[in-house]
């Protein structure tokens, strides 16, 4: 699988997505009562269904065209999430002494969960080490949200930016039905078109 780093999923069609974070959890209930509960997935997997909307004319060819071009499912692309697309302070994980893997951090109250970066939106990503914006000395990978400082940062690294998801499309077929006539084009709307995150 390849991935199209550009251009991102259509932001305007990506705003009316439904869709969002889910776990995989295997409970088995027991002759008790009691609940045996195994958790599969360590972190959250994203998904999001573009069907439910009524598409205009110019919005299907463009859907159409993103679709071919990711030959779907085949093809991972970036997709901007309206619910939860920035960091501001967010830490990161130490690889190296130099290089550092961005980190969106969800908290609640003492508890901490972490999800792991590798799509930042391009030129939005600042850097700081003991709280204190960077403007030299280091570079950011936007392909893999990497982070590689010149010399040893001297404290703790955190970032504030946005971030892309990365996914791809769930259906290899797009069919499109007739809804209605509008004012200047007639409405379409998709039987299926769902993304998921892809796991890079």
């Amino acid at each position: 699988m390849s991935f199209i780093e550009s251009p991102r999923f259509p932001d305007v069609i990506g705003f009316t997505a439904v869709g969002g974070m889910g776990f995989s959890t295997s409970i088995v209930t027991l002759a008790s009562g009691y609940e045996a509960r195994n958790v599969n997935w360590s972190s959250t997997r994203y998904g999001y269904d573009l069907a439910i909307p009524v598409r205009s004319q110019s919005e299907v060819e463009t859907i159409n065209a993103f679709f071919r071009n990711a030959q779907g499912r085949a093809n991972g692309f970036r997709f901007k999430d309206w619910t939860d697309y920035s960091a501001t302070k967010n830490s990161t994980a130490t690889l190296t002494s130099k290089t550092f893997q961005l980190q969106r951090d969800y908290v609640t109250g003492s508890s901490t969960n972490v999800r792991t970066i590798k799509k930042p939106v391009s030129a939005s990503v600042s850097i700081y080490v003991n709280n204190v914006l960077q403007t030299t000395g280091f570079t950011v990978n936007y392909t893999t949200g990497v982070v590689t400082f010149v010399a040893d940062p001297s404290g703790p690294v955190t970032w504030s930016g946005e971030f892309d998801v990365p996914v791809r499309f769930d259906v290899d077929a797009l069919r499109w039905r007739v809804v209605d006539r509008g004012s200047a084009s007639l409405l379409y709307q998709c039987e299926e078109l769902t993304l998921v995150e892809v796991r890079l």
